[in-house]
């Protein structure tokens, strides 16, 4: 797993140690990494709005779009996550030729403990971007550029994958999603019955 425990903690003066934590989840402790998690999302989703402004070339766009879109992944996958919400998640190949997913979270207090301001950035961007890309793949459906479908499939092929993925770092690796769907439906159908019968 994730764990990298340190054991120099100092025993804390009153309330130090509380108001430092307060004023470390309001920032940003990877600036670095906030900046490339949307840059590469961002910059993809306008080259390929403004393609045809920015070049006449359909092939110097869809590889500028590729290259970014895989940069996107590859930093999602390896770096943004774990810096930014402490969560991974990879593919293993056993001897046998089996294939078996991993996903993990980072179990850690303190100073490992991920910021608000970063935790939001992290899945506001890993939500938000592969909608617009479902989005361009509904309108491509409805217009004349069909010869752009197998990008935005591929937009939303690896901007999905890492949104499964770090979905199910989140709410395990071993949890079904459509269990944990059912089960949140079914709570909250139970809560509003119970609520309208308290009422009358």
């Amino acid at each position: 797993m994730l764990t990298g425990d340190t054991n120099d903690e100092d025993v804390s003066l009153f309330d130090a140690e509380e108001n430092a934590g307060k004023t470390s989840k309001r920032s940003v402790k990877h600036p670095v990494a906030s900046f490339f998690h949307l840059f590469f999302r961002v910059s993809a989703t306008l080259v390929y709005l403004l393609c045809d402004l920015l070049s006449a070339s359909f092939i110097a766009s869809m590889v500028t779009i590729i290259l970014l879109l895989s940069c996107d992944f590859w930093t999602v996958k390896n770096v943004t996550g774990r810096l930014m919400v402490g969560l991974r998640w990879w593919n293993q190949v056993e001897d046998d030729g089996q294939s078996r997913w991993v996903f993990e979270s980072r179990k850690g207090s303190g100073k490992q403990q991920a910021s608000d301001s970063e935790s939001r950035i992290f899945w506001l961007g890993l939500i938000i971007c592969p909608i617009i890309w479902v989005i361009f793949a509904f309108s491509i459906l409805f217009s004349v550029k069909i010869k752009w479908m197998p990008l935005v499939i591929m937009g939303v092929v690896l901007q999905g994958a890492n949104l499964y993925g770090y979905v199910r770092c989140k709410v395990g690796g071993k949890t079904n999603l459509r269990n944990m769907a059912t089960n949140y439906f079914g709570r909250q159908f139970l809560k509003q019955t119970l609520s309208k019968e308290e009422e009358s």
